[in-house]
C-alpha cells in the first residue's frame, strides 16, 4: 500500500497559467458609476420595446432550453449528493439450488436433518425477504469533489442562462431600432418619390413646350423607377426584420407594433462605463467561465482519487428460509451479512492516467477560456465606447451636410425654372439629398445600436 500511494504523489492538482493584468480604467476614467447596474426596463424607455422584451423572455426558445440546462445541472447535484449516502432497498428473492451428491455440500446435506426426521431436500429452495444496503466510504474525497464539481456546473448554468437573457434583451432592442430606422427610410423614400413625380411632370410639360428634350424626360423617369425599386427593397427589409423579432419572441410572423417618429432624439452624452474590474461581477459569461474553472479543479481531484483504493461496505438483514412456512419464524429465520472490501486498481493504470491528463487539460482549457472571456469583454466595451464617441461626431457633421443638400434641392429647382441650372443639376441634387437622408438615418441607427451594445458589453440586461 505504501508503494502504491507513493506512486500517486506525482499527480499534481494545483495548476496555473500566466495571467494578463486587467487595465484599471476605460480611457483613464475612474468613476465606478456603471450603466450595467440599471435594469433594462429603466435603460430602455420605449414602452412598446418593453412589451416585446417581456414576450421574448417568456417565450424565447433558446432561453427555454437554457432553463432546462439548469434543471439538468440541478439533477446532477442531487445525484452527486445521493452518491455520498448509503443506498438501501427492500429485497425479495427466491432461488432453488441442487448440490452434486459427491461434493462437500451434497454429502453434508444428505446426512443433515433440517427438522427432526427431515433431511435437507435435494432440490433446495431459498427464499429471502429483507433490507439490502451498500455504501462507498469516501476516504479520499472523490464523491465530495464530484458533488462540488456538479454544484459549480449548476451555478455556471445559471450564469449561462443570465447571459442568454442579456443577449436576448440586446438583440430585441437592436432589431427594434433597425426596424424603426427602416420605417424612417421608407418615409424619406416616399417623400422623395413624391418630389420626383412632381419634377417629372414639370419636365414633361417643358418637353411639350420645347424647353426640354426627351432625354431629360427619360432620365427623370429612370430616377423615379430607381427610387421605386429602393422603396420595394426597404419594404422587404422591414418584413425580414419583423420576422427576426418574431423569431426571438418565439412566435410566427406577424406585424410588430413600434413607435413612429422621434428617431433623431439625442442619446445621453455620457455613457457611464465604470471600471474594468466590474466586468468580473457584471458579465454573466465571465462568471460562468469562473465556475467552469472551479468545476474543472474538482474534476481533476476526482481523476486523482481514482488511483487510490475504494472502500465499499455491503450489508443485508432479513428473513431467509427454504420453506415459506418458516420464513418469518424469529429468530431462527433471521439472516444478515456485513462485508467490507478495499479494492485498489493495479492493472490498466494507463486508462486512469489518460483520464487524469484529460481532466488536467480540461482545467487548463477552462483557465485560458476565462482569460479569453475577460479579454473579449474588455475589447467589446472599448470598441463600443470608441464607436459611440466617433458616431456622435459623424452624426453632427452629417446633419450639417443633410441641411445643405436639402437646400440644394430647392435651389436647383428654382434656378432651373429661371434657366440658370440644367436638369442634370436638378437630378444630381435630388439624388444626393436622398442619399444623405438615408445615410443620416443609418448613422443615427448605428449610434442607437452602439448604445445597446455597450450596455450589453458592460454586463447589463439580465437583471
Amino acid at each position: 500500500m505504501s508503494l502504491f500511494l507513493n506512486g500517486c504523489t506525482g499527480l499534481k492538482t494545483e495548476l496555473a497559467i500566466p495571467e494578463n493584468e486587467m487595465p484599471t480604467s476605460f480611457k483613464d476614467k475612474t468613476d465606478t458609476t456603471n450603466i450595467a447596474d440599471i435594469q433594462w426596463k429603466d435603460y430602455f424607455v420605449d414602452p412598446l420595446l418593453h412589451e416585446l422584451i417581456d414576450t421574448a423572455i417568456k417565450n424565447n426558445i433558446d432561453l427555454q432550453m437554457a432553463l432546462q440546462r439548469i434543471e439538468i445541472a440541478r439533477s446532477s447535484v442531487r445525484a452527486a449528493t445521493g452518491a455520498l449516502m448509503p443506498t438501501m432497498g427492500l429485497g425479495v428473492g427466491t432461488a432453488i439450488r441442487r448440490f452434486g451428491r459427491y461434493t462437500m455440500d451434497g454429502a453434508g446435506n444428505s446426512t443433515t436433518d433440517i427438522t427432526p426426521g427431515q433431511t435437507v431436500p435435494t432440490n433446495l429452495p431459498d427464499l429471502f425477504v429483507g433490507l439490502q444496503s451498500s455504501w462507498e466510504v469516501d476516504i479520499w474525497g472523490k464523491l465530495q469533489n464530484q458533488r462540488s464539481s456538479a454544484m459549480a456546473k449548476f451555478l455556471g448554468s445559471i450564469e449561462g442562462t443570465s447571459f442568454v437573457v442579456s443577449n436576448l434583451v440586446a438583440d430585441v432592442a437592436i432589431y427594434y431600432n433597425e426596424l424603426r430606422a427602416l420605417d424612417n427610410e421608407l418615409e424619406i423614400i416616399r417623400q422623395t418619390l413624391h418630389t420626383q413625380y412632381e419634377s417629372l411632370e414639370v419636365i414633361e410639360l417643358q418637353k411639350e413646350t420645347g424647353r426640354a428634350t426627351e432625354l431629360a424626360v427619360e432620365l427623370f423617369k429612370a430616377q423615379v423607377l430607381n427610387t421605386s425599386i429602393l422603396e420595394k427593397e426597404v419594404l422587404q427589409q422591414i418584413t425580414v426584420t419583423e420576422n427576426h423579432i418574431n423569431f426571438l419572441l418565439g412566435r410566427f410572423p406577424q406585424p410588430i407594433e413600434r413607435t413612429k417618429g422621434e428617431y433623431f432624439t439625442d442619446i445621453p452624452q455620457e455613457i457611464s462605463s465604470g471600471v474594468p474590474s466590474q466586468l468580473l461581477a457584471n458579465r454573466p459569461d465571465v462568471r460562468e467561465a469562473e465556475f467552469q474553472i472551479k468545476a474543472s479543479k474538482f474534476d481533476l481531484k476526482v481523476a486523482k482519487a481514482a488511483f487510490f483504493p475504494t472502500f465499499n461496505i455491503t450489508a443485508s438483514f432479513g428473513f431467509q428460509a427454504f420453506n415459506p412456512d418458516f420464513l418469518f419464524v424469529a429468530p431462527a429465520s433471521i439472516a444478515y451479512t456485513a462485508v467490507g472490501t478495499l479494492v485498489a486498481p493495479l492493472i490498466n493504470r494507463n486508462a486512469l492516467q489518460a483520464q487524469f491528463h484529460f481532466a488536467e487539460a480540461n482545467q487548463l482549457t477552462a483557465m485560458y477560456h476565462y482569460q479569453k472571456t475577460i479579454l473579449n469583454a474588455y475589447v467589446e466595451v472599448a470598441n463600443e465606447l470608441s464607436n459611440i464617441h466617433n458616431l456622435r461626431k459623424i452624426n453632427a457633421l452629417k446633419k450639417q451636410q443633410n441641411k445643405v443638400l436639402r437646400q440644394s434641392v430647392e435651389t436647383s429647382h428654382l434656378l432651373y425654372r429661371y434657366g440658370r441650372a440644367s436638369y442634370l443639376e436638378v437630378l444630381i441634387a435630388q439624388r444626393n439629398a436622398l442619399q444623405s437622408n438615408l445615410e443620416l438615418i443609418n448613422f443615427a441607427k448605428q449610434l442607437r445600436i452602439a448604445v445597446v451594445k455597450v450596455y450589453k458589453a458592460l454586463g447589463g440586461g439580465w437583471k
